[in-house]
C-alpha cells in the first residue's frame, strides 16, 4: 500500500477504452507501442511505479479523457521475446483528472487530484450483507447468457472484493457501463451496479427473471 503522503501529483495517463483497474484490482496489459514502451521505461525508474488507467469518453485515446481514473502500480512485469512486455497493475487509488500536462514525454501525463478517494488506500472492503448464493446463481446465468468460461471453483470460493472487483474489469460491458462500476462509490455500490448490468443483459436474452 502507498501511503496517501507518497502520492505524486502527476502521473503518466494511459487511455484504455472499455478497460479499467479498481482499488486493489489486477488489471494484466500488453505493451507495445513505442509511447507506452517508453512510458514503462520511465515509470520503472520511479519509486510509486505508477500509471494512471483512464477512458476515453469516445474510445478515441487522442480525444477527451473522463474525468475519473484509477492509477496502478506496476507489480508485475515479464518481456517477451519479440520485445513486448506483458505487465500487471494492482490498482492502487482513483483519481480526478485536473489537466494534461504538456511536456517532452510521447505519452500523456496528467496532473490529478487524489482527493475524495481515501477509502480506496485502506484494507479490504467488505459490505454487511451479501447473499453470495443468489449472487452466484445470477452470475452463472450471465455467464451462460454471454457464452463466457471461468474458472467456476475459484470465483465461488472468492472474497466478495475480490469477486466483485474482478467481474467489474473483466466482464464483457460497455465503457459506459466499466466507467459506472468504476466510480461506484463503495464495494456495496459496485456490486449493486454489477448486479443490474447483469440483470439487464438477462432481460434481453432470457425476457424475464430478474434479482431483486
Amino acid at each position: 500500500m502507498i501511503p496517501a503522503a507518497n502520492l505524486p501529483d502527476t502521473i503518466p495517463l494511459f487511455p484504455l477504452s472499455g478497460a479499467i483497474v479498481v482499488p486493489r484490482g489486477r488489471l494484466p496489459l500488453n505493451i507495445f507501442e513505442p509511447r507506452y514502451l517508453a512510458m514503462l521505461e520511465d515509470v520503472l525508474k520511479t519509486r510509486e511505479r505508477l500509471i494512471g488507467v483512464i477512458q476515453p469518453v469516445d474510445k478515441d485515446p487522442e480525444g477527451e479523457l473522463h474525468a475519473i481514473g484509477c492509477a496502478g502500480r506496476i507489480t508485475g512485469f515479464n518481456e517477451a521475446k519479440d520485445g513486448r512486455y506483458m505487465i500487471t497493475l494492482t490498482g492502487v487509488s482513483r483519481f480526478r483528472l485536473q489537466e494534461q500536462v504538456e511536456g517532452f514525454t510521447p505519452y500523456l501525463r496528467g496532473r490529478i487530484d487524489w482527493q475524495g478517494f481515501a477509502r480506496d488506500l485502506g484494507g479490504v472492503e467488505h459490505i454487511t450483507s451479501f447473499d453470495r448464493e443468489r449472487f452466484l446463481d445470477l452470475l452463472e446465468r450471465f455467464f451462460t447468457a454471454q457464452e463466457l468460461e471461468s474458472d467456476w471453483d475459484n470465483l465461488t470460493k472468492a472474497e466478495p472484493e475480490m469477486l466483485i472487483n474482478s467481474l467489474s474489469m473483466l466482464a464483457p460491458f460497455s465503457p459506459e457501463d466499466k466507467q459506472a462500476l468504476l466510480e461506484a462509490p463503495t464495494l456495496a455500490d459496485r456490486r449493486d451496479t454489477l448486479v443490474t448490468l447483469m440483470e439487464f443483459v438477462l432481460r434481453r436474452v432470457e425476457g424475464g427473471g430478474v434479482m431483486q
